[in-house]
């Protein structure tokens, strides 16, 4: 596995000798006072259990988990000198032309490891799709020690999701569940094959849900602290009723090996995937085109909401079925199809389901009011829907420089309008928001800014928070800022 995200499960044998080394006890402390009676309270019981039993779970699924081997064709070079970083003048340049070891040219043959799931008897199997990317060779193997040479049916990289197919019949298969249902603090089990360890149990619990990934991608991660490690990749996450609620996909990790957070793909995302590789070959998504960010506090407040739900739109693409629909910069779509907008991830993972062609009613929040919009999606074509970006963001309040923008900059920006900071106070409001020079200042709360005279007023008018929506490099995001 070449990805510094993994996959994982927590040992179940740690879990025991976490608990059993660490038991937790109630002391009551009575102090007695001068004529006083001195009376107790019997403690409250606490309700104690014992760890779930695994065993027989593991009995009846383990049989439908796979072991998953590829082959991959690599391109190599020469090892000479100058691939070990040597200049001709060093005194082992000559050492190493003389005496290194001749590496084939071209391509060579690489093994990778990975773990999948049998969901039909009829042997198709699910997995990550990076388990076997640019893979000339896959071999799946089962418990009872069978192989077979296996087809991808098809792969989907946005969702990391792969469907395999062997030629055989009767086999186990895995009950699905619905990862809806998950609740986050539930018991979760893994099986998989970290390290080529075939059929290897761990177990943890969800430690989240909808958790979104700084990857790029609008996959809802399940977070889970089950222990994951390079072979898990593929490998399914079942609830305590033996149902699969996600496919153990990638860890957190600075090592490259499990350090406590691992992720699972929702099942019920990656069999909607399935459908569409097995019916149509391929998968398609719909796609709006806004680049939308998280609602903070600040920000809501900014935009006088009362809870900081929903998805602010900080840019929408120029001919785009958002731009079509009236959607502007500075909308929060609070919800789509009636469904509420809780965080901006909610947004995406919601229109890619959306049929490219149907027509999705959107709920946005503009300018202190709500408002309706009927948008027709779009085909999502690109790499993914929305990226969903981190919110980072005249002297006076904000505390700091701007000029108008010249014609000539305004053209380069794709701009009509906008001041560019050129200085920043260093203990201003506008330092404390994260604006830098070179930052171009586009609105103030959703009202596009012309020149300076008009911030000037537009800032005086605020009340103690403002959001400003800033371009950065080719990035547009909304920043909140604390005018005090």
């Amino acid at each position: 596995m070449k990805r510094k995200l993994i996959v994982g499960a927590l040992a179940a044998a740690g879990l025991v000798t976490a608990l059993t080394a660490g038991g937790l006890k109630l002391y009551q402390v009575a102090v007695p006072q001068a004529n006083a009676a001195v009376t107790t309270q019997a403690p409250v019981p606490l309700a104690v259990q014992g760890l779930p039993d695994f065993a027989t779970l593991v009995e009846r699924n383990g049989p439908a988990v796979v072991n998953i081997s590829v082959t991959q064709n690599v391109k190599t070079a020469t090892g000479g000198p100058q691939s070990r970083g040597l200049d001709e003048s060093d005194p082992f340049f000559e050492f190493f032309r003389r005496f290194q070891i001749p590496m084939p040219q071209g391509e060579v043959p690489a093994r990778g490891l990975g773990s999948g799931f049998i969901v039909s008897p009829d042997g198709l199997i699910l997995t990550n799709a990076h388990v076997v990317k640019d893979a000339s060779e896959v071999t799946v193997k089962l418990t009872d020690k069978r192989e077979f040479k296996a087809k991808v049916v098809g792969s989907d990289p946005q969702t990391d999701v792969a469907v395999l197919r062997i030629d055989a019949a009767g086999l186990p298969a895995v009950r699905l569940g619905k990862s809806d249902d998950v609740r986050v603090g539930e018991w979760v089990v893994a099986i998989g094959s970290p390290f080529g360890f075939e059929n290897s149990v761990s177990a943890g619990i969800v430690s989240a849900k909808g958790r979104a990934l700084p990857d790029g991608t609008y996959v809802p991660f399940i977070q889970t602290d089950v222990a994951v490690n390079p072979g898990n990749s593929g490998g399914p996450l079942f609830n305590l009723k033996g149902e699969v609620v996600g496919i153990n996909s990638q860890i957190y990790s600075r090592t490259g090996g499990y350090q406590g957070l691992s992720f699972a793909i929702p099942i019920d995302l990656a069999v909607k995937v399935e459908n569409q590789i097995v019916r149509h070959g391929k998968v398609t998504r719909g796609r709006i085109g806004v680049t939308i960010q998280e609602v903070s506090q600040p920000l809501a407040e900014s935009f006088g909401l009362k809870n900081a739900d929903g998805a602010l739109v900080s840019a929408v693409e120029k001919g785009s079925p958002a731009e079509k629909a009236g959607i502007e910069a500075g909308d929060v779509i609070l919800r789509i199809d009636g469904r509420p907008i809780g965080r901006s991830i909610d947004l995406s993972s919601y229109v890619a389901d959306l049929k490219p062609g149907s027509q999705a009613k959107i709920e946005v929040w503009r300018k202190g009011a709500p408002r309706t919009l009927r948008v027709t999606v779009g085909e999502m074509k690109g790499p993914k829907l929305a990226a969903a970006q981190a919110g980072d963001a005249e002297e006076g309040r904000l505390g700091l420089a701007v000029r108008a923008l010249t014609p000539e900059e305004q053209k380069q920006a794709g701009l009509d309008g906008g001041l560019l900071v050129e200085d920043v106070s260093r203990n201003g409001a506008a330092a404390r928001a994260g604006i830098q020079p070179g930052d171009i200042i586009i609105a103030l709360n959703s009202t596009p800014v012309k020149s300076t005279g008009q911030l000037r007023d537009m800032v005086a008018k605020s009340g103690k928070r403002a959001a400003l929506l800033l371009q950065r490099e080719e990035a547009k995001i909304f920043v909140p800022v604390n005018l005090g």
